[in-house]
Order: C-alpha cells, then sequence, then structure tokens
C-alpha cells in the first residue's frame, strides 16, 4: 500500500464535488491558480458534503457514514469510519498537524498534501508520498484563504503541481462531520507517540456522536472535541505480543490525561485558547479496543462519559 499515490486517489475524488456543486451545496471557485472547494464557509454544505470532505481528508482509504443514536441521552447520529489502511488514511493523510498561519490567515491543515509538504516532524518517520501533478488539502478556517495564506501553501508543496483546497469552517455540517470521522485517527496519532510499532496496525473501525451545528467556531471546536474524547469508541486490529497491548494499552484512551472528564472549551479557555497547551494525552478516543489477530485476545481501555457529551451537546 505505501506505493499508492496518495494525492492522486484524493484528486480522482475532489473532481466529484465540482460537477455536483449545486447538489452538494459547495462553491467551486479558482483563485491565484488554486482550485477552492468551499464546504461550509460561505457556501452552505450539508452532510453529503461532510461525507465527501472526511473521505478527502482520508485519501480516500476509508469509508465514511453516518449511523443511527445509540444512546438516548446523545440523541444524535453517528460517524462511523473504517479503513484498512490506517497508516496510510489517518497519519499521512487526515491527521491536522500542519499550522498554516500568515498576518491575515489561519487554519488546520491536513489532507495528502501534508504527506508532500512534510512540514511537520512525524513525516520524520513515515514513508514518502509517491509524486504526483495535483495535491489536495483540507483547511478547517473561519474564512477562505487568502493570497498570502495560499502562496505559502503553494511554495510548500511546489509550485510546479496544481492545489486543490477543501475549505469548511468548524461551525458547519460539513466541518463537525469531518472533524468527528477523525476518531481512529486519533487513536492511531497516541499509539505513535507511544512508540507502539505502526506496522503492527492492519485495520480500524470508529464511530463518535455528530454535534448538533453550533452558532460559532469555538463551540464547535469545543462540541467536536468532546464527541472523541467522550463519546467515541474505536476498535483497531492489530498483530503483536499481547504483552505490548497489555502495557501501552491503558496509555492510549483519553482517561489516560489528569484533565480528563471536563469539558473540552473549559481546558481550551485555561489553555488561553492554544491547543500547544493542553495536555497532548487527552487527544484521544473515549474507549479503545484492541483485537489481537496474532492471538484472538481483545483487550478493551478507558470509558464513555455520555452525561458529559449530552451536556457538551446541549441536551
Amino acid at each position: 500500500m505505501h506505493g499508492q499515490n496518495l494525492n492522486q486517489r484524493a484528486a480522482q475524488l475532489a473532481a466529484i464535488p465540482r460537477g455536483a456543486a449545486e447538489c452538494l451545496r459547495i462553491a467551486v471557485s479558482v483563485v491565484e491558480g488554486v482550485t477552492l472547494l468551499d464546504f461550509g464557509v460561505e457556501a452552505e454544505g450539508g452532510l453529503a458534503a461532510g461525507l465527501l470532505l472526511a473521505r478527502l481528508c482520508l485519501s480516500d482509504l476509508a469509508e465514511v457514514r453516518l449511523a443511527a443514536a445509540e444512546d438516548s441521552r446523545v440523541p444524535v447520529p453517528r460517524v462511523l469510519v473504517h479503513t484498512d489502511h490506517p497508516l496510510e488514511a489517518c497519519l499521512m493523510s487526515q491527521y491536522a498537524g500542519w499550522r498554516i498561519a500568515s498576518d491575515d490567515f489561519f487554519a488546520m491543515a491536513s489532507g495528502p498534501m501534508r504527506a508532500v509538504a512534510r512540514k511537520e516532524p512525524l513525516f520524520d518517520t513515515l514513508p514518502p508520498a509517491l509524486d504526483h501533478n495535483t495535491v489536495v488539502g483540507i483547511l478547517e478556517a473561519g474564512r477562505l484563504p487568502t493570497t498570502a495564506a495560499l502562496e505559502q501553501i503553494r511554495h510548500a508543496v511546489g509550485r510546479a503541481r496544481h492545489l486543490i483546497l477543501a475549505v469548511a469552517r468548524t461551525a458547519s455540517q460539513a466541518g463537525q462531520i469531518q472533524i468527528v470521522a477523525r476518531s481512529v485517527e486519533t487513536a492511531i496519532h497516541k499509539l505513535h507517540e507511544l512508540h507502539f510499532p505502526l506496522s503492527a496496525l492492519v485495520s480500524g473501525l470508529g464511530n463518535a456522536p455528530l454535534p448538533p451545528v453550533p452558532v460559532d467556531d469555538l463551540q464547535g471546536i469545543g462540541r467536536s472535541n468532546d464527541a472523541i474524547l467522550y463519546g467515541a469508541t474505536v476498535n483497531l486490529w492489530v498483530r503483536c505480543q499481547d504483552s505490548l497491548i497489555e502495557t501501552i494499552g491503558p496509555q492510549v484512551p483519553s482517561s489516560s490525561s489528569p484533565a480528563h472528564g471536563q469539558k473540552f472549551l473549559t481546558l481550551f479557555e485555561a489553555a488561553e485558547r492554544d491547543f500547544y497547551k493542553l495536555d497532548p494525552s487527552l487527544f484521544s478516543p473515549a474507549v479503545v479496543v484492541f483485537h489481537n489477530l496474532s492471538t484472538g485476545r481483545t483487550f478493551r481501555y478507558g470509558q464513555l462519559l455520555p452525561e458529559l457529551v449530552a451536556e457538551s451537546f446541549g441536551f
């Protein structure tokens, strides 16, 4: 799978909204030679747009769908995501590890363009991406990118390549779906930080409650994070020794953090709205279940907090 061109897959998928923008309620434009897909900034977007946006983030190496509510205390749909290529789909593509910042713009960037830019220390331990003449990125931002921001991204990925950027604000239907579709990604990134051998990962499946769309991005950040930290369950299929799971497993779920049990917005405000001042061990799903294909044993760690999720969502 390492030979798969992530940006090629994402570019092929990105060709769908350009031909069906009206149906998806998105807007397509070309600015400074960059194709912009507005999934939820000035355009309305919607559920279908959100599912497509999540698949773009994952380089179309995962299935994403909505499922029925599982708990009457949190009566909202759930975002279900599963992949047989967790390293490529989640760490090399979906993880929002690239900060795009200029004097007039800020966004968290994800998508396979990260594997070309390789601006993050994370890529020091990941395989290189195959070259392709088109790169695809996703921006979580409250506005469309400015000229300075576009120039920064084009410089990082190579000006000779065609750049496609999909953008959605947090407080939008599409924005909320693509964030909550990160349940598996948060577990895998946590495993990477804990030095779990990524070659042992076989498949991943996660689900998390989809928050009601808030009126502002700050509340959207709070609700979407609470959905993962306190409402997400992730199943991981691995091949390794049971002792490795028993050692690392308890450190994976969000309950391993001393900050666990407080609403994300409370923690975020205390950290002066700086993600990097928060305890990094908090950023993981509520529950992580390991299925060891080598031994047939299953291990479960963490706990769901549906009451906290319901309060965060306004129920």
